[in-house]
């Protein structure tokens, strides 16, 4: 009968070593305390060389210096900090210019400070695209819709932008700058998940945000229907509506409504509109961007002056 087989928990001794228990064990002491140390271990005179010339990671995050925070409202980019400069009602901080970025300036409301790419880096925010220049400045007085109907009522024909639910600051800042190209007066957003005006913003606007006012009612229908009392009419721009904007007789006191792309009006938002119009495209593309549907619009209803009344 054949031996029983035992379920083995550990791996067969292999064969005895020839050398003497004693002197093997005399050998690796010797050579773990001579010889380089096996992966994975340190020997003591590695350990205390990094301990004296690498510190830890938290001592070298408290080593860095940062530069101070400062209150107000930085703007970079050749267009943004120009138009800055130029407005009178911008209250100039400080300037700070790369040397070639400085070369783009003509009228200076204060002394520039003259620093590298590096330093502008240090108070802008990640990825900033400065073009050698960075203002520090101050938020611009803000307007009410009561300014809007003055405004209108010394005008013949005015048109201001509603963007509702609107969130991304690099398109409100596009909108602006189409505002200010077609002759918008103002651009109307709710106060509440509205950003409000940035470095981005600003950017995005190519200076724009220095021209037309950016007005944030608390609430954005009570507003709506203040300019509907004095003459305006709401007209709100949904990819679905039954009438295309070429077909329509855009009023001479005009409302442009517009929501962010997929979300659209708000419902409230939609039923203060006194009509809706779409913005004719091919099959190939589904929608635009509100910037770009913002520029359509406002093109059609410039375009529709009398050209006597210029």
């Amino acid at each position: 009968m054949a031996p029983r087989k035992t379920k083995q928990n550990h791996r067969p001794k292999g064969p005895k070593s020839a050398v003497p228990r004693r002197g093997r064990d005399d050998a690796t002491a010797h050579e773990s305390s001579t010889s380089t140390p096996r992966f994975g271990q340190k020997s003591q005179s590695s350990t205390d060389f990094t301990k004296k010339n690498h510190p830890t990671p938290e001592k070298r995050q408290t080593a860095q210096k940062h530069p101070p925070k400062q209150n107000g409202l930085w703007l970079y980019g050749i267009h943004a900090v120009t138009a800055a400069l130029a407005n009178p009602h911008r209250r100039c901080l400080r300037l700070m210019a790369t040397p070639a970025g400085l070369e783009n300036l003509t009228a200076m409301p204060i002394d520039p400070e003259i620093v590298d790419r590096d330093a502008l880096d240090d108070v802008l925010p990640y990825g900033a695209v400065h073009q050698g220049l960075a203002l520090l400045t101050n938020n611009l007085p803000s307007l009410a819709i009561e300014d809007v109907i003055r405004h209108a009522d010394r005008q013949k024909r005015t048109i201001v932008v509603v963007l509702d639910q609107v969130t991304d600051p690099q398109n409100i800042g596009a909108t602006l700058r189409s505002a200010a190209a077609f002759g918008a007066y103002a651009v109307i957003v709710p106060d509440r998940n509205t950003p409000e005006a940035s470095g981005a913003m600003a950017k995005a606007s190519s200076g724009a945000l220095e021209t037309v006012p950016l007005i944030r009612p608390n609430n954005l229908v009570r507003a709506l229907e203040t300019l509907k009392s004095n003459g305006f009419w709401v007209v709100g721009l949904d990819m679905d509506a039954p009438s295309s904007l070429p077909e329509t007789d855009l009023p001479d006191r005009c409302v442009l409504a517009l929501g962010a792309e997929g979300r659209g009006l708000r419902r409230l938002t939609q039923e203060t509109c006194d009509m809706m119009v779409r913005v004719p495209m091919t099959s190939q593309i589904e929608s635009l961007n509100v910037s770009a549907s913002a520029a359509v619009a406002l093109y059609e209803w410039s375009r529709s002056t009398d050209p006597a009344a210029e």
